[in-house]
């Protein structure tokens, strides 16, 4: 049997599609329901897959810049006016 760095290179798009596409629904392609161990597998493989294949903003859990919450504006209280607080 191959390493896993070797099935990662054997990987074809429609091949990644297909895996990433049963760890989203969790069943392959003909319905089969996939195993634990059979959906970490194909998780890993997808993440590796794209990680030598894709540019970082189309990898799975990609988020983006993160900006520090103290620098966004200010969520208006829609629930009273500013008058109506006690303080």
């Amino acid at each position: 049997m191959s390493s896993f760095a070797e099935m990662i290179e054997n990987i074809t798009p429609e091949i990644y599609h297909n895996l990433k596409l049963a760890v989203e629904i969790g069943k392959w392609p003909d319905g089969r329901k996939l195993t634990l161990e059979q959906k970490e597998l194909s998780l890993q493989a997808v993440i590796a897959w794209e990680l030598q294949n894709l540019p970082e903003d189309q990898r799975t859990g990609y988020m983006g810049e993160q900006a520090c919450a103290s620098k966004a504006e200010p969520i208006p209280n829609l629930l009273f006016a500013t008058s109506d607080t006690l303080h």
